[in-house]
């Protein structure tokens, strides 16, 4: 899972909110389907429609093109599909089962790919359901397709939830053996067990992941990563040096979280700003910037770098800001401002329990 949040003082941190299990929680956009017979080649379909439209964060409008899709007896596999990715932005998990069921009757034994996409989708919708017994029969679906370090990682973190630690860690071991250079996945092994409290456990995998060379440029981003989350945050910025010679963005990004963590906000806005010179706008830019200037107090400044964020023409990231914006208003002490940010937040995500806490924090005010 692209996955995927942590909460610190209870800011967003922008590089994920609450953690989601990887790859398969994120919304995937499908490429472009060839235009139907009764429309025209530059006329998009109602699938692609809704595609859009999922991107956008318009999940009713997304649904209503999915449903027309599925009336016209079209596209049916993508459609449902679709609706349950529809379903799950709107938080109606349950919904959204029934939908990838739908799609995945649609398919034969012999899509693989494609009833392990709609597979993964559906744990993904029964995991924020909290029906860990049932992430876990769907991820031994996907492994009876293909023995994956993801599903296998979403296992573990199932059977971690249930308090079965034994199994959890049987599986976590899995997990890193099929992908042992997929350094995401010991990554999202370390936020399952610090979200139980167990980071000292998480970070065994942390240290075996120091171990691993993929052979890849990115290796030092990677471990960068590792270091930070180690709270090691002098041999993290050790290993971007060469990579912010070569301004590289995912470095330049990564730098701002550490400046803000050894308590140098200062720095880690020019981090920021100078990824927003140098490789263009970007949402985690400028949430970056928002949570520096809190650092800072200087809250006017962390609501124009939220608006910046807000004005750019997608909808990825644009949760977490929307969010910060919350919390830079109750900082600033405008609590009706706050409450009326919130409001619009909760329509937008209901399903978001971060977010429903400030809400129901900001009406008992």
């Amino acid at each position: 899972m692209k996955r995927g949040d942590d909460m610190e003082s209870s800011i967003r941190n922008g590089y994920g909110n609450r953690r989601r299990y990887r790859k398969t929680a994120a919304v995937f956009l499908m490429a472009f389907l060839l235009a139907g017979c009764q429309k025209g080649e530059s006329e998009l379909t109602e699938v692609e429609i809704g595609m859009e439209a999922v991107e956008k964060g318009d999940y009713k409008g997304a649904l209503a093109s999915f449903e027309a899709e599925i009336a016209e007896e079209g596209d049916l596999l993508r459609a449902y599909r679709g609706a349950g990715m529809a379903y799950m932005g709107m938080g109606e998990y349950e919904q959204a089962v029934r939908s990838f069921d739908a799609a995945l009757h649609e398919t034969d034994e012999k899509q693989e790919d494609n009833r392990k996409d709609i597979l993964y989708y559906k744990a993904a919708a029964l995991y924020r359901q909290q029906d860990y017994d049932g992430t876990i029969g769907v991820c031994k679906e996907i492994l009876d397709i293909a023995q994956e370090g993801d599903a296998l990682y979403l296992t573990g973190t199932c059977y971690l939830e249930k308090g079965d630690e034994e199994a959890a860690q049987m599986n976590f071991d899995l997990a890193v053996q099929a992908a042992p250079e997929d350094y995401d996945i010991y990554l999202n092994i370390y936020e399952s067990y610090k979200e139980k409290k167990q980071s000292a456990k998480g970070a065994e995998y942390l240290q075996q992941a120091l171990q691993a060379e993929s052979g890849k440029q990115e290796d030092a981003y990677y471990k960068a990563r590792i270091y930070y989350n180690l709270e090691n945050y002098e041999e993290a910025g050790a290993q971007l040096a060469g990579l912010l010679e070569e301004k590289n963005g995912e470095a330049l990004l990564l730098m701002g979280k550490i400046y803000l963590a050894v308590e140098d906000p200062a720095r880690s806005v020019k981090m920021y700003e100078q990824y927003l010179a140098e490789i263009g706008e970007s949402i985690e830019a400028y949430n970056g910037i928002v949570l520096a200037k809190m650092a800072q107090q200087d809250y006017d400044a962390a609501l124009a770098a939220v608006a910046k964020g807000l004005a750019m023409d997608t909808e990825q990231g644009k949760q977490s800001l929307l969010y910060n914006e919350i919390v830079a208003y109750e900082h600033k002490g405008e609590f009706t401002a706050a409450k009326m940010k919130a409001e619009i937040y909760m329509e937008k995500y209901p399903a978001d329990e971060a977010g429903r806490k400030e809400y129901e924090f900001l009406l008992n005010r």
